[in-house]
Order: structure tokens, then sequence, then C-alpha cells
């Protein structure tokens, strides 16, 4: 071999560095760790990596690269026989957890991947944010003309589906599928929210206007059934029914919680009035 293609016996720590693909830093890393073992220092005070601490060096960027902990990466190397003195192929075994752990966690990711990009695609599609909800709600709201949601709506879907899950969230989603198709309906709900927001803390609870508008909720509600009905929207609804029923419906990765739980996290700007007014509609209701 000509004087001038001879591998030096050991380099230098930036060299080493280099040749793995990674950092001094992250070599000094590994040292402080005990992941790799800190060689000799040459006569300079700086240290010299030969050729087993190259080979080690290697594997672990590898192993890092494969998404293997640094913790189990340490563990494996700390499991592994030296070399002859164990049948071939033992190391294999010390590291098998570790794998099947890691293929697991692979896997969740995986998942949680492919919905992140499932709700990209929805609100690319959607052209907004009601991509963020789960697939069963936004699959409800599929055939609905671009612009008929209200951000409000889809403030209301959110919270819905955050207390009830997917399934309570979709049913919501039949209200303003029937708004969305009946400008009558649309502008008498609006007449009626704007009549519960006046029930502002001025308002007495035996305020008059509180039946009043309570009586006026009741009808309009009564109205949205029959034109939901009528619609067949309610056959929709019975049909994610059966699919819950038949654990088709997953949860689409979103925690929900008790409705107590919510009632005592979410603020509601809700006066006394008002309330009382949501009381007597439900009331109404439930006598008809």
């Amino acid at each position: 071999m000509h004087p001038s293609f001879v591998p030096p016996r050991q380099v230098k720590i930036g060299d080493a560095a280099a040749f793995a693909g990674t950092t001094p830093r992250a070599i000094r890393h590994y040292h402080e760790i005990g992941l790799l073992p800190e060689p000799e220092r040459g006569g300079d005070d700086r240290r010299r990596y030969g050729y087993d601490d190259m080979v080690r060096l290697l594997w672990i960027r590898r192993m890092a690269d494969a998404g293997i902990a640094l913790d189990d990466i340490r563990a494996a190397f700390a499991g592994a026989a030296p070399a002859g003195s164990a049948p071939a192929g033992s190391d294999d075994d010390d590291i098998a957890a570790v794998l099947e752990r890691l293929d697991e966690t692979l896997v969740a990711q995986e998942a949680e991947l492919r919905r992140q990009r499932a709700a990209v695609q929805r609100m690319r599609t959607r052209g907004s944010r009601a991509g963020l909800l789960s697939d069963v709600v936004t699959d409800r709201l599929a055939n609905l003309p671009e612009g008929s949601l209200r951000q409000a709506d889809l403030d209301t879907l959110l919270v819905t589906e955050r207390i009830f899950g997917p399934l309570g969230a979709a049913i919501q989603a039949t209200r303003f599928i029937a708004l969305a198709g009946s400008p009558d309906l649309r502008a008498e709900s609006d007449r009626v929210d704007a009549a519960e927001e006046a029930l502002d803390d001025t308002v007495a609870v035996d305020d008059p206007r509180v039946a009043q508008v309570a009586a006026e909720r009741h009808v309009f509600e009564q109205k949205l059934e029959a034109a939901m009905e009528e619609a067949g929207l309610d056959e929709g609804d019975d049909a994610l029914l059966d699919s819950w029923d038949a654990g088709e419906i997953p949860d689409g990765g979103h925690r929900t919680m008790s409705a107590l739980g919510a009632v005592g996290k979410m603020p509601y700007d809700f006066s006394p009035a008002r309330l009382r007014c949501m009381e007597l509609a439900v009331e109404l209701g439930a006598s008809a």
C-alpha cells in the first residue's frame, strides 16, 4: 500500500464524528451516558478513536436512526456478549424486547400520522377548520354547500364533540344540515338566539320575557325537528346510532369528558334569566 494511502490507526473526535455522520457534541453525550466508552487520550490530551470505537459508533447511529432510544441502545450493548463467548445470534436475542417495543411505538405513530394527514386533507378539501373534527362529523357535513356552516356552528360542534364524543357531535350536526337547507329556519333560529342573548343580567328571572322566549324556543325546536324528519335526516341519525352500537365509530383520537365535568370546566356566560329560560324550554319540550 502506498504510504500516502495508509489509514490512521486512530482519529480525533472531529474526524470520528464526520465519518459516522454525527457531531462531536453527540459523541461526548454518548460518553456521558455510558453508551460509548471514552477512549484513551493522546499526548495532546485529546481523545483518540480506534477501529472498534468507530464500529460501535456506527452501530449507535444506525440504531438511533431506526428510532431506538439511546437508553435502549445502551441496554442492548450492555447485554451483548463478547465476541466468541456466545452462539451467533445471541446479541439479537438481547435486543428482541427493545425492538418489539419500538415496533409497537412505530405502529402507533403511523396510525397517528395517518389521522393527522387525514385531518389536513379534510381541511384542504373543506377549506375550513371543519377538517379538525372527527371523521364521522365531517362525513355527516360532507354534502353541505360551501359557506353554509358558520364559525359559531363549528364552535358548537367542537364543544359537543369534546363533551359527548364524535357520535354526539355528528347528531348535533343534523341541526346545522337542516338549517343550511332552509333560509327561513335559519332566520328564525337567529331571531330566537338573539332573544335569548338579550336575557342578560339586567333581566329578572321572573320577567315575563323569560317565559315568552322559552315558548318561542320550544316552537322553533318543534319546527326544526319536523324539518329534519321531512328531509329524512332522522334516518341518518338512526344509521349513526346503529354504527355506534356496532362499534364502527372510533373516538377520532379526541378524549371526551362527562357532561357534569364539562359544566364545571367550560365557562358559559349565561345570566340567571337565560338559564331559567333554558329550563322552561326543556320543560315545555318534555310536556309536549
